[in-house]
This record gives structure tokens, C-alpha cells and sequence, in this order.
């Protein structure tokens, strides 16, 4: 009930909306600044969710993240547009293999992935839409979303300025083809659903392809390392002071 109550709330505040392409169909919520204006450019937040917030109710996948873009401090130093999609329940965002609970196989040339492909044509349609600073386009998310956030990035290579990817994973052969956005990545070290030598494997790729990468392990933490981050008063300043 309080799981419910709490994206009930935050609903509230995020505009419903479903992008259609194709025949295919995304849920998604938006945030728009509160004095938006059209004759402006703002920076744009793209927040892919975790597997636990899959389905189709356009609710659940603001569970994780979305307060923190709703402090009144964040919305008077920063307007920005903040788009939330949720991802179908029998989908995934990134083209993984699951072998068990905790054991995953990334693809060094990930394949055609056709709900990450609505996400871009949803990206798209929001810049020709809206005031957005391309410039200032940034893209993250946790667990699954971690992982979608690296393979978004390998297909998109030069439209994000910044990209954080919280307790996920890829292979680390990709790192060359992402290294322009300024990276973030976040890992517990007690997780047992996805390890952490996932995240330290990318930061090592991505250092040796001269990335510029700031990471943080967190002791004892579990899957939950996502706490850590929206908790941490750096987080969405480090984010926000990114451009191309």
C-alpha cells in the first residue's frame, strides 16, 4: 500500500503520456520546469528504471528517482525537463542474457534491441517538442537502467553530455565506443543480485580508453545502491554542471 501510495503521489506531479512508433507503444512521465517557457532551451534527464518497475500502469517506474527532481531547492536552481519511460513487463532495457538470479552475459556488439529503440524515437520526439539544450542531455538509471544506460550510450554515442549508471553493467568492450559523456557509476559491494565486479570491470574499460569516470563502492551496500546516490547533495550538481 505504501509502494502504491508513494507513485501516486509522485504521479501527481509527472504528466502521463504514451509515445507511439511503428505500432509499438511506450508509457512514459514527464517533468516539465515550472515556469517553462517555449522560446527556451533547458537540460533533459532521461531516467530508465529498474526490473521490478516493468509493466504498463505509467506509474511505477517514478518508484525510484523522481523525488529527488521534485525538491523545491533542485527546481529553483535548475529547469530541466525529466522524462521517466517505463519499460514493458516481458521486455528488458539492455541485451543480456540471464543464466540464473545473478549471473548475467553482456553482448560486445549488443543487438538489435527494439525497446531501446522506442526510448530513442521518444528522445527525439521530446527535442523537436520541447525546448531542449543538446548540449545538456543526460541519461542513467539503476540496475536494468544501468545497464540500458551503457547500451543507450554504445548506440548513441555523441548525443549525451553525462550518463550515470547505478548498480548495472556491460561488457567492457563496448567502454571505446562510450567514452564521450562524462560518466558516473555507483555499485554496493555486498549486492547479490548484480555483482559489483560488473560496474569495476566498465570503470577500468573506460579509464584505459580515457574516459572521464568518477565512481564510488559502497561497503556493505546491497542492490540498493541507488539510496546512496540520490542521498549523496553532489550527485545531481555533478550532473547538472555537464556539457558538451
Amino acid at each position: 500500500m505504501v509502494f502504491l501510495n508513494q507513485t501516486a503521489v509522485l504521479s501527481q506531479e509527472y504528466k502521463a503520456a504514451v509515445f507511439n512508433q511503428n505500432g509499438k507503444t511506450l508509457p512514459y512521465r514527464i517533468l516539465l520546469p515550472e515556469a517553462y517557457e517555449n522560446n527556451k532551451s533547458y537540460p533533459l534527464v532521461l531516467f530508465l528504471h529498474g526490473s521490478g518497475e516493468r509493466g504498463n500502469d505509467n506509474e511505477l517506474q517514478l518508484f525510484h528517482g523522481s523525488k529527488m527532481f521534485l525538491d523545491s531547492k533542485f527546481r529553483e536552481k535548475n529547469s530541466a525537463i525529466v522524462v521517466f519511460p517505463q519499460c514493458p513487463k516481458d521486455s528488458y532495457w539492455a541485451t543480456v542474457e540471464k543464466n540464473s538470479f545473478t549471473k548475467f552475459s553482456y553482448f560486445e556488439k549488443p543487438k538489435n534491441n527494439p525497446t531501446l529503440s522506442l526510448v530513442e524515437g521518444l528522445l527525439d520526439q521530446i527535442i523537436l517538442k520541447y525546448g531542449v539544450d543538446e548540449d545538456r542531455i543526460y541519461v542513467g538509471g539503476l540496475s536494468m537502467g544501468g545497464m540500458g544506460t551503457f547500451e543507450l550510450v554504445y548506440r548513441n554515442p555523441n548525443k549525451f553530455a553525462a550518463a550515470f549508471a547505478i548498480c548495472g553493467g556491460a561488457h567492457p568492450k563496448i567502454a571505446r565506443k562510450i567514452k564521450k559523456p562524462v560518466w558516473r557509476i555507483d555499485h554496493g559491494d555486498a549486492d547479490t543480485v548484480v555483482p559489483i565486479e560488473f560496474s569495476k570491470a566498465m570503470v577500468s574499460a573506460l579509464i584505459e580508453n580515457k574516459a572521464n569516470v568518477t565512481y564510488n563502492w559502497y561497503p556493505g551496500v546491497q542492490h540498493n545502491s541507488w539510496e546512496n546516490v540520490f542521498a549523496d547533495p553532489d550527485f545531481l550538481p555533478w550532473l547538472f554542471s555537464q556539457k558538451k
